[in-house]
């Protein structure tokens, strides 16, 4: 009975929300912004997980696909070391209770399209001993870790963004294990964690570390209280832990990367839900010392978003635009800069892996993609360069989440519902 009532539930509240979604293209440095649309619950399509059998996800030609790891705990984000093994951190956090009842509807919907293993808290070590690829030396590196999410490595300390806390291990070339417990260099903000993943990036010097704090709501339903060291990204100084915000207005940035040759560090975010199907565009964007980015304020710039309150007018004005549309939805949760060794039609760019959406009626995401750079900027529309994970089927087989590359020439592909490494190489 209790099944049936919540079927009956969500079938009413979709039905009140039964608009079309209007088309998704919204990529580059203008994007097209429709009005925004309000309802009960936005039109949402279940992930619908398949196992991927004898498929594989589509690369472009010229390149091959290669599970490097599968049976993982959440695979969410990976480190390629100096010596070319890769450390991948497995684990999911979170436990921010429900505030009304369309979010436990929600909650159960979206759940249907997720792995349902448990998480790893752990970080594991891919190695390949014969340098052909296959990776086959797999070895659980640290242990009892707190939903392990963003890695660095700078001058033989490798950091790691835990949900509650940033913590250190003592790290030399070719170490298989943790030699000890971490050491803690500064707590994160971890109450209620309504967005729990923590991004993590170094600078070029190896002073300062980078962490991606998202907000505790969708727009402060919680109350501004709840949002305090939140929704921005964190500078921590990493000898004392000494930390200060770096950028504020970032409703949740989940990755972060220093474009190479500079200091100007790049994130991709996700932005507000329940404005309809084309609000608001997540995006990718330089991020400027002391800048707001408008949330929750705003959105891509002066767009006020009228269910805040109270507003505020004086830091609407101060929003900055957003570099680089990636369309609504698409979930952004990987970044990471090319090399010329990923062949010449994908060397100057960004790869960003997109989980996909949820709030669609017409799912996004779930791919990939490649962000060309010219002179040191967004130029062009993106190309798929990893799909195929949500199948024509309608079945999704994976979701993509953190994408590194390896300097040698392959880029690194988390999926997180097949529990899946992938290996994307030109072929040689």
């Amino acid at each position: 009975m209790k099944r049936l009532l919540v079927t009956i539930a969500i079938s009413a509240l979709l039905g009140a929300c039964g608009e079309s979604d209007p088309d998704a293209s919204q990529y580059g440095v203008d994007p097209t912004l429709p009005a925004p649309q309000r309802g009960l619950l936005p039109n949402m399509t279940i992930a619908k997980p398949a196992p991927w059998g004898d498929q594989r996800p589509t690369v472009p030609q010229g390149y091959t696909i290669t599970a490097i790891a599968t049976d993982l705990n959440i695979p969410r984000q990976t480190l390629v070391l100096p010596n070319g093994d890769i450390l991948v951190a497995e684990g999911r956090g979170g436990n921010a209770a429900k505030l009304k009842p369309k979010d436990v509807i929600a909650g159960r919907i979206k759940a249907q399209g997720n792995t349902s293993v448990t998480s790893g808290n752990r970080l594991t070590l891919l190695r390949d001993p014969d340098g052909n690829g296959s990776y086959r030396d797999r070895r659980v590196f640290a242990e009892n870790l707190n939903a392990p999410y963003g890695l660095a490595l700078v001058d033989g300390s490798l950091y790691v963004a835990n949900q509650d806390a940033l913590v250190r291990f003592d790290y030399h070339d070719g170490q298989t294990r943790a030699s000890g417990a971490p050491v803690k260099v500064t707590d994160l903000p971890s109450a209620i964690n309504h967005h729990w993943t923590k991004a993590l990036t170094a600078s070029p010097d190896g002073r300062f570390l980078y962490v991606g704090i998202g907000s505790n709501s969708n727009i402060t339903e919680r109350g501004m209280d709840a949002e305090v060291d939140r929704a921005m990204v964190w500078q921590v100084d990493a000898r004392t832990g000494a930390h200060k915000p770096y950028a504020t207005g970032l409703r949740n940035p989940t990755a972060l990367a220093i474009q190479p040759g500079t200091d100007v560090l790049w994130a991709v975010v996700n932005e507000r839900d329940e404005l309809g199907p084309n609000l608001v565009p997540d995006y990718l964007t330089s991020v400027r010392e002391g800048g707001f980015y408008g949330w929750p304020y705003s959105y891509w710039g002066q767009n006020v978003d009228s269910r805040v309150r109270p507003q505020n007018p004086e830091k609407v004005a101060s929003a900055i635009v957003p570099d680089y549309s990636l369309s609504s939805h698409v979930a952004a949760l990987g970044l990471d800069f090319s090399t010329p060794t990923m062949g010449a039609g994908f060397a100057d760019g960004v790869f960003i892996g997109e989980h996909g959406s949820w709030n669609r009626k017409e799912p996004v995401g779930y791919k990939v993609i490649f962000v060309p750079f010219r002179n040191g900027r967004p130029a062009g529309p993106p190309v798929d360069f990893v799909s195929g994970f949500r199948g024509e089927d309608g079945m999704t087989r994976g979701r993509p989440v953190g994408v590194t590359v390896d300097p040698r020439g392959a880029l690194i592909v988390a999926d997180d519902l097949a529990n899946t490494i992938w290996r994307v190489a030109p072929v040689r």
